[in-house]
C-alpha cells in the first residue's frame, strides 16, 4: 500500500514522493531473472499508462525513473498508478446495468419495466417463458434465484439480474463475455504534469494549510494530520489563524509537545475543539462525537487548568455558545472534582449546568467564593436570599445558604437585548469591544441605526476592520452590496450542508451608507495588500469573475478542483458530458443509490427527467445506463448518464440539475465507499483523463445536488448542497419543486455578481503591488492597465475590478514577465520560473518551478498581523 503522505502530496500538489513510492529492491535481485526486464521498456510502458490517465512526467521525474532498476521501477509505477486511479475513481470496477451503454439502453423504459414485472410475477420453473414462449430457456440466476429467460434478456449486455436489478454471481452462466472497453489516449489539452517532490514538500504543504484564513474541509484536516505525522514544533508558524486548524495541530502534536496547549488554546471553544479532535470528532463542532471516549487524567487537568486561567465572562460566553456540547463533555472532565484547585473553571460549569450549590460542601464553597468576586453573577430571582457576610451588594452573590443557583448576563445576551429593545446604539457600543462580531453584524446594524448615526457606524467599522479576518471582510462586503428583493440563502451548521431559502423582504440599505461601508472594507483589503512585497507585473484572467471568493469549507465535499460554493466554470454548449456514480455497500446492508437528472426551462418550469423511471429523455438527449438496486462487494455498483447539451437546448431545456438520491433512505456515511462526478468527452466507458470533477459521498446526507448546468450562460455552477430527506423512495418526481427553488436561489445569489469573486481579490493584489496589470479578456484578447503616477491605489483598483477602458492592447507574451498570475487555465502562457500562479486547471505547470497556490492562499496574506491571534470561529 502506498504511503499516505505520498498520496496527499500527489493529490494536492501533483508532487511525486519518489522515496516513499520506490520499493527497496537491490539491483542484484533482478539480474537472476530468466528474461530480465529493461528499465527503458518499463519506462515506456509507465509513460503510456500515465498518458491514458491524463498525466505527463516532468524532466526531473523522468530522470529519476530512468535511474531505477526494473523491479524498483515496477513497484514505483504500480503504486503511482494506484494512487492516481484512486483519486479519479478508476480504481473501482465501473460496470453499469447495460454493459453496452449508451447504445444498448432500451428506448422504451415502460416496456422494459412491464416485461420485468410479468417475468417476476408470472414465470414458473419448468414452464415456457411468459414473454417469448420458448421452452428450456428459463433458468434461475444466482444468488437471487429469479427465473430469467436467456432469449429475452441479453446476458452479454446485462450485468445484473434483469428482474431485481441486483448483482449476479460473476460465474453465473447467464453472464456472457462482452467487448472490452479500451480508452483512447488523453487529448493534449487534458494532460497534467507530475513533478518530482522536493525534500521539504510535506513541510511547505502543511505550512500552506496552517496559513489558511478559512476553516478547512474534512479532507484538508485529514491531510494536515497526515502531513504533521512526522513534524516537529519548528514547522508551526508564529500564528495559526483558524481555530479548527489549531485543534487538529494540537491533537496531533500534543503527546510530544504538551506545552502547546498554552499557545494554541485561547478560548473555551478552542478547548472544546481540541477535545473533539482527540475524540476523532469534528473540530468544527457541527456534529457531536459518535461515542465519547474516556480522557486521560493528565489531559483533563491540562484542559481545566487552561480554562481556569481565562477571564470568567469570556469563558462563560464561550461555554454558553456550545452549551449542550459542554454539558456532555463535563461528564468526561469532572470539573467539580478539582473545584478547589480550579475554582474559575468549576464556577463556569456550575453556571451553564445550573448546578444547585451547597455552601457546606468544600468544593461548592470554593465556587461560591469565586462567584462573589464577579458583579455580573447573580442568583436566580426565584431563589434570591439575603447575602451572607458583611458588605454584600444588593442582588450580588456572597457566601449563600445551601440550595442556590447562579446566573450571569452574558455579552451575547446583552447585545441581543439591545436589539430587542430597539437600542441599536447600545448594541454598537457593545460590539466595538469585539471587532469580528461587529463586522459580522454590520448589515443588521446598518438597518437598525437611524440615519444620523450612519457616520458613527462608518467610523466604528473603520476602527474595527484592522483586526478582522479577510474572510469575514469579504463576506461582509458581499452582504453590503447585495440588494434585497430576491431570495435569501441559509446554510445552517450541521453534519450536512443543508440549505433553506426565503424571500428577502428587508429594506434596502441607503445607497450612500452602502457605498461608504463598501469603501471602508475595500480600502482595508488594499491597505493590507500594499504591505506585501511589490510585484513586477501581474497577469489576470477576466474569467476569474466566475469563481467565488474562498469561504468556509467546513461542510464542503471532497473534490478535485476544490471550488467554493457558487463558483462557475465555462463549458462549450455543444459539449457532451457523462455523469457517473459509484458506490459499495457495507456487508449485511443494502444501499440503493440513484443518479438522476432534472431538466427545467428558462422560468424553472419542470420539463423532464432522466432516471430509473425514464432511461432515455428525447431519444439521445439524456441516456441513463440502467438502475442498480444494490452494490455488494467486491464490484459495487455504477450508474452513468450521458448529457447531449445541444439536444437538450433544442427541446427548450436550459437548466440541468444532476442529483444523487439514496432511494432507500440510507445516509451516505454508511457506505463502504461512494463517489460521483462528471466527465467531458470521455473516450471510453470510464475515462480517468476526462474526469472534470469528482466528489465523495459523505456525511449523514441522503440527497445531494452537486452542481447545475446553465445552457444559456454556458456555465457549470458548483452548488454542493443537500436537501432535507425523510421517509423512503426519494426521486426527482418527489423533489422537483424543491430542486428548482434551491437552484434558482443559488443562481440568483451567485449569478448576480454582488458577491466577492476571485477576480476582485486578484485585482486587489495587482492594484496595490504593481503598476502594470495585464488582463486576458473573456473573448481571448489581452489588454493592459498602467497606473498613472498621480492615480491612487483605490482608483486604480476600481478601474481594474470594473473592467474600465484599458490603457493599451497587449499579447500573451506579457505573462513571461509577470511574477503574479491568476487564471482559470494557463493555456498559451509561459510563466517565468519562480512566479506565483493560481490556476484552477494547472495543466502542465511544474509545481517545482512555479509557486502554484490554491484559491485560499490569495486571501491568506491579507491578514491584519501574522503574529496576532485572530478570532476566527
Amino acid at each position: 500500500m502506498a504511503d499516505a503522505l505520498a498520496e496527499v502530496l500527489l493529490r494536492r500538489r501533483r508532487l511525486v514522493d519518489a522515496v516513499r513510492l520506490t520499493p527497496p529492491v537491490r539491483r542484484s535481485a533482478w539480474q537472476w531473472l530468466k528474461r530480465p526486464l529493461t528499465t527503458q521498456a518499463g519506462l515506456g510502458a509507465l509513460q503510456a499508462e500515465l498518458i491514458q490517465r491524463g498525466f505527463l512526467m516532468s524532466v526531473p521525474l523522468y530522470r529519476y525513473c530512468s535511474g531505477l532498476n526494473p523491479l524498483a521501477l515496477t513497484g514505483f509505477g504500480r503504486d503511482l498508478l494506484a494512487l492516481l486511479d484512486r483519486e479519479s475513481g478508476a480504481s473501482a470496477s465501473h460496470v453499469p446495468l447495460f454493459r453496452g451503454f449508451p447504445e444498448s439502453v432500451p428506448g422504451n423504459t415502460e416496456t422494459f419495466y412491464v416485461n420485468r414485472v410479468f417475468a417476476r410475477l408470472l414465470q414458473e420453473p419448468e414452464q415456457p417463458c411468459v414473454l417469448c414462449g420458448e421452452v428450456g430457456t428459463v433458468r434461475a440466476v444466482s444468488p437471487c434465484a429469479h427465473l430469467v429467460c436467456r432469449t429475452c434478456w441479453d446476458g452479454s449486455d446485462l450485468s445484473a439480474c434483469p428482474l431485481c436489478l441486483r448483482r449476479i454471481d460473476p460465474d453465473d452462466p447467464f453472464l456472457e463475455p462482452a467487448y472490452d472497453d479500451v480508452p483512447a489516449p488523453a487529448d493534449a489539452d487534458r494532460l497534467r504534469l507530475l513533478s518530482l517532490g522536493p525534500d521539504d514538500a510535506a513541510r511547505t504543504t502543511a505550512t500552506e494549510l496552517l496559513a489558511r484564513r478559512s476553516p478547512l474541509s474534512v479532507v484538508d484536516r485529514t491531510d494536515l494530520a497526515v502531513l504533521l505525522r512526522d513534524a516537529d514544533r519548528s514547522w508551526l508558524p508564529a500564528a495559526i489563524p483558524v481555530r479548527e486548524t489549531r485543534a487538529v495541530v494540537l491533537a496531533t502534536l500534543l503527546p510530544a509537545y504538551p506545552e502547546l496547549v498554552d499557545d494554541l488554546v485561547e478560548t473555551a471553544t478552542d478547548a472544546l475543539r481540541l477535545l473533539y479532535a482527540l475524540m476523532k470528532a469534528d473540530p468544527g463542532l457541527r456534529t457531536a462525537p459518535v461515542r465519547r471516549q474516556s480522557l486521560p487524567r493528565a489531559i483533563r487537568r491540562t484542559v481545566l487548568a487552561r480554562l481556569d486561567r481565562m477571564p470568567l465572562e469570556a469563558l462563560i460566553d464561550d461555554l454558553l455558545r456550545h452549551e449542550r456540547a459542554w454539558k456532555r463533555i463535563a461528564e468526561n472532565l469532572h470539573p467539580f472534582e478539582h473545584a478547589i484547585r480550579y475554582p474559575t473553571a468549576a464556577l463556569a460549569f456550575a453556571l451553564i449546568r445550573r448546578t444547585t450549590l451547597d455552601a457546606t460542601a468544600p468544593a461548592h464553597r470554593a465556587i461560591l467564593a469565586q462567584a462573589a468576586r464577579h458583579p455580573l453573577i447573580h442568583l436566580e430571582p426565584s431563589e434570591a436570599v439575603d447575602a451572607v457576610g458583611s458588605g454584600a451588594r444588593d442582588g450580588a452573590v456572597g457566601i449563600r445558604p445551601a440550595g442556590v443557583r447562579l446566573v450571569m448576563r452574558t455579552f451575547a445576551s446583552r447585545v441581543e437585548g439591545a436589539f430587542a429593545a430597539d437600542r441599536p446604539g447600545v448594541a454598537l457600543d457593545l460590539l466595538r469591544q469585539r471587532p469580528g462580531e461587529l463586522v459580522r453584524r454590520l448589515v443588521q446594524l446598518a438597518r437598525a441605526l437611524p440615519a444620523d448615526a450612519h457616520g458613527v457606524l462608518v467610523e466604528a467599522l473603520g476602527t474595527a476592520v484592522s483586526d478582522v479576518s479577510p474572510m469575514v471582510l469579504t463576506a461582509a462586503l458581499g452582504q453590503v452590496r447585495t440588494s434585497p428583493g430576491g431570495l435569501r440563502l441559509f446554510f445552517p451548521r450541521g453534519g450536512t450542508s443543508r440549505i433553506w431559502t426565503t424571500v428577502d423582504d428587508r429594506e434596502p440599505l441607503p445607497a450612500p451608507l452602502a457605498a461608504a461601508l463598501s469603501g471602508v472594507l475595500v480600502a482595508e483589503m488594499l491597505r493590507r495588500a500594499s504591505s506585501l512585497p511589490p510585484l513586477r507585473r501581474a497577469f489576470l484572467d477576466e474569467e476569474l469573475g466566475r469563481l467565488a471568493a474562498p469561504g468556509s469549507e467546513r461542510a464542503a465535499s471532497s473534490t478535485l478542483l476544490r471550488m467554493t460554493r457558487g463558483s462557475a466554470q465555462p463549458i462549450p454548449v455543444d459539449d457532451e458530458l457523462r455523469l457517473f456514480l459509484h458506490w459499495m455497500q457495507q456487508p449485511g446492508q443494502r444501499v440503493d443509490l440513484d443518479l438522476s437528472v432534472a431538466v427545467y426551462d428558462t422560468e424553472w418550469q419542470f420539463i423532464g427527467l432522466c432516471d430509473y423511471t425514464r432511461l432515455r429523455f428525447d431519444q439521445d438527449a439524456l441516456v441513463h445506463s440502467g438502475d442498480l438496486t444494490a452494490a455488494p462487494a467486491p464490484l459495487g455498483a455504477t450508474e452513468f448518464v450521458d448529457l447531449d447539451l445541444t439536444a437538450v437546448r433544442r427541446i427548450g431545456g436550459r437548466y440541468l440539475l444532476p442529483v444523487v438520491f439514496s432511494y432507500n433512505n440510507v445516509p451516505f456515511d454508511r457506505l463502504h465507499r461512494g463517489f460521483a462526478g462528471v466527465m467531458r468527452r470521455p473516450s471510453g466507458l470510464f475515462d480517468p483523463a476526462a474526469v472534470e470533477e469528482r466528489f465523495d459521498l459523505a456525511g449523514p446526507a441522503k440527497i445531494l445536488l452537486p452542481f447545475g448546468v446553465d445552457l444559456e450562460t454556458k456555465e457549470l455552477r458548483w452548488y454542493d448542497v443537500n436537501l432535507s430527506a425523510a421517509g423512503y423512495g426519494h426521486s426527482v418526481s418527489r423533489y422537483a419543486g424543491q430542486l428548482a427553488v434551491i437552484a434558482a436561489a443559488m443562481e440568483e445569489v451567485h449569478g448576480a455578481g454582488d458577491r466577492v469573486s476571485l477576480w476582485e481579490i486578484a485585482c486587489w493584489h495587482a492594484a496595490a503591488r504593481t503598476d502594470e496589470v495585464v488582463v486576458r479578456c473573456a473573448d481571448g484578447s489581452v489588454v493592459g492597465y498602467v497606473r498613472d503616477p498621480a492615480e491612487d491605489v483605490t482608483t486604480f483598483a476600481h478601474r481594474l475590478t470594473t473592467r474600465r477602458e484599458p490603457d493599451r492592447v497587449w499579447d500573451t507574451d506579457a505573462a513571461q514577465r509577470a511574477d503574479f498570475i491568476a487564471v482559470l487555465t494557463p493555456e498559451n502562457l509561459t510563466p517565468p520560473a519562480g512566479a506565483t500562479v493560481y490556476a484552477l486547471h494547472p495543466q502542465l505547470l511544474d509545481a517545482t518551478v512555479h509557486e502554484l497556490i490554491p484559491a485560499p492562499a490569495l486571501l491568506a496574506p491579507l491578514t491584519p498581523d501574522l503574529r496576532a491571534r485572530l478570532t476566527t470561529h
